[in-house]
């Protein structure tokens, strides 16, 4: 681990000779909003966003991802391994690749996710800018992220650069980095410290005691269809958020119907089908018909269900869910703070 410190005009020059020469994806401006894309100059890059309309986790798990080919007499893998540059990246949205990276590595490990993920370097930036909905100040404190390869955070006249891993490190030599001195480390740490009272929501409780309150709310349908009441069941919150990684799979028949493939699409356990199967003989069951079991089934996820298998809630206080949301009922905030009032 290395501190660096590297001024503004070097830090333009290090990023366009950077995407010169290697695949840098990073957040860019989209009319008034934020996306992930690719990079190409100094000018692209936009360390001062707030958050981005959908996660990282679209660099490794795409919206659309072919996971096998297949002719009249073999099949192969389609695993992508190519390298690439994730920078820029706000510390809550490590914390949920640290989630993903736990849960698609696990048991039957995907080779998709983890291929992808190993030929990434991620490199954190520091927030500059707060959106409106966000509230990851008050969530999972005790949960440090660790999935990043460097972390850059702007002080001053230039930028503090801290290398956690070889391939975090390798990146220095795209620039005119300067080893850091004490005081410039510790501007650094007081910036990231001073900005997780920044948020304009926060929980008011424990992770342990919402998680505990949730749980003990299952019964409550009442509870449940009134918080839920407005739903539209588009599947928004869980296509914005960091930590929803429920896909389906289908197979594309290309037109002589002996090639194709199997790709995988993101899916949503908000949609009214989503929990849908066949029972035969043109029957079927919905085993989460109703709008209610559908909120609650995703309130179950992000605040109970994974805290012990991922140390802490699967909910990193980002905010996207509540921003997306078109009937503005998704936000975790107001859910949970509704939920421990009964």
């Amino acid at each position: 681990m290395n501190d660096y410190f590297i001024s503004a005009n070097d830090f333009d020059a290090f990023v366009s000779k950077m995407a010169s020469e290697r695949n840098v994806i990073g957040p860019v401006a989209k009319k008034t909003k934020f996306v992930y894309g690719k990079i190409q100059t100094n000018k692209d890059l936009r360390l001062d966003f707030d958050v981005t309309i959908l996660p990282p986790k679209k660099v490794f798990t795409p919206t659309c991802q072919t996971l096998v080919t297949f002719d009249g007499s073999k099949f192969e893998g389609a695993v992508d391994k190519q390298p690439v540059v994730l920078f820029g990246v706000h510390f809550y949205d490590i914390k949920g690749l640290d989630m993903t990276d736990l849960l698609f590595s696990e048991n039957n490990r995907d080779e998709n996710y983890m291929a992808k993920r190993k030929a990434a370097t991620v490199i954190g930036s520091s927030v500059q800018n707060v959106s409106k909905r966000a509230f990851w100040g008050s969530v999972g404190a005790n949960v440090a992220p660790k999935g990043h390869d460097g972390f850059i955070t702007k002080i001053g006249a230039g930028y503090h650069y801290q290398s956690l891993t070889q391939k975090g490190e390798a990146l220095v030599g795209y620039g005119n980095f300067k080893p850091a001195t004490e005081g410039q480390a510790e501007e650094a740490r007081t910036v990231n410290v001073s900005m997780m009272s920044k948020c304009p929501e926060a929980l008011k409780h424990s992770s342990e005691a919402i998680a505990k309150k949730v749980r003990d709310s299952f019964k409550n349908q009442e509870l449940w269809a009134n918080l839920s009441e407005d739903c539209f069941s588009c599947g928004s919150c869980n296509t914005t958020c960091p930590t929803c990684y429920c896909f389906d799979v289908q197979d594309k028949w290309n037109l002589n119907q002996v090639s194709g493939m199997r790709n995988r699409y993101w899916d949503s356990c908000l949609t009214e089908d989503f929990a849908k199967v066949s029972l035969g003989a043109g029957a079927e069951e919905n085993f989460r018909e109703t709008r209610g079991e559908r909120f609650r089934h995703r309130f179950m996820r992000k605040a109970a269900y994974l805290n012990e298998k991922l140390g802490g809630p699967a909910c990193v206080g980002c905010g996207r869910c509540s921003a997306a949301c078109t009937a503005d009922i998704a936000d975790p905030v107001n859910v949970i703070k509704k939920i421990m009032e009964v």
